[in-house]
């Protein structure tokens, strides 16, 4: 994997006949680069574990027009920064958060502007309680997930 900055951070998969980049922020800005970069929208996945991706349709991002999902297992739930019920949740652990610190309303305040700076932050819940917060990439990796994210294949020259 490599990562390619134009305009926004995308890392860059080299495999045997296709290049796919994935990363986006939204479903949009994948579109776009499709289009201005002669590539084709697909939806790639990280299976097992690791950064090994594969082009797949299992999670169905492309007729959802989404740019990202977690698949793993009926207790997990992930909940991305994109998503409508993330600033729900964080703002109930930001409010946890400062009762279990005490801290004056500035404090809270500072609080919350950490979490929702984090890079691509997601919430991920066990049996819809609150387990961690984690990065999109981190995902990956973590409770034998499966990751799907919208990417732009392009052939190789």
């Amino acid at each position: 994997m490599e990562t390619k900055d134009n305009e926004r951070k995308l890392n860059r998969y080299d495999l045997e006949d296709q290049i796919l980049y994935t990363g986006f922020s939204n479903f949009d800005d994948a579109e776009n680069y499709a289009q201005t970069e002669n590539g084709e929208l697909v939806e790639v996945a990280f299976k097992d574990g690791n950064d090994n991706p594969q082009v797949s349709d299992e999670a169905g991002l492309l007729e959802k027009k989404l740019h990202y999902a977690v698949k793993a297992g009926p207790e997990y739930k992930f909940i991305h920064s994109s998503d409508e019920a993330f600033k729900q949740y964080a703002d109930e652990l930001q409010k946890i958060k400062a009762k279990l610190e005490e801290s004056p309303p500035d404090e809270r305040y500072l609080a919350n502007f950490e979490l929702e700076n984090a890079e691509d932050p997601i919430i991920v819940l066990k049996n819809d309680r609150f387990e961690s917060v984690t990065s999109r990439e981190r995902s990956k990796y973590l409770k034998h997930a499966n990751v799907y994210e919208i990417g732009v294949s392009t052939k190789k020259s």
